[in-house]
């Protein structure tokens, strides 16, 4: 797919994910702005149970995939500030796959999310919400400040943001 195909007009899905939960946020058609969709809680239990069943958090990504119309799947990619990779980037490069997989041929890119938890925190703080009701929306408003990051790139660069998932 060329970058010029890849920026048609359609909704961009944005991860976040974490290791208890998931943040969604989506994009509007035109690809400007950013919105908070869900936090989900990652469903551990099915793959320990049987490893070959659809994690209901990844199931549910894949319908919001196909009820939005999206175009491109954002993965945020933890990295250290140094631009070093950790456990949790390993993780959310697998969780990528996965995605990848399940809503191929709708590509999935990992974007480097370094700081967006803490933006998250910031703008909840800035509005007035209180330290411990964070963590009930902190991983949506983390996707929704990767993903209108993304957006701005894609309007300034015309191409993609990150790195292509292969699956």
């Amino acid at each position: 797919m060329s970058d010029e195909e890849a920026l048609e007009r359609g909704a961009r899905l944005c991860v976040d994910v974490g290791s208890v939960r998931v943040g969604v946020a989506v994009s509007d058609p035109d690809g400007l702005i950013a919105t908070p969709v869900e936090t989900l809680p990652r469903d551990l239990v099915t793959v320990t149970k049987n490893p070959a069943a659809v994690p209901t958090d990844l199931a549910v990504l894949a319908e919001q995939v196909v009820e939005r119309g999206v175009k491109v799947v954002y993965v945020g990619l933890p990295r250290h500030l140094s631009g070093a990779e950790g456990a949790a980037s390993a993780s959310a490069r697998a969780y990528a796959v996965q995605v990848a997989r399940l809503v191929a041929p709708v590509p999935v890119r990992l974007v480097d999310e370094r700081m967006s938890t803490v933006s998250a925190h910031q703008a909840l703080h800035a509005s007035g919400r209180a330290g411990r009701k964070h963590r009930a929306v902190v991983d949506q408003v983390a996707a929704v400040v990767i993903l209108q990051s993304a957006l701005d790139f894609e309007r300034g660069s015309q191409r993609r943001p990150g790195e292509l998932v292969e699956v």
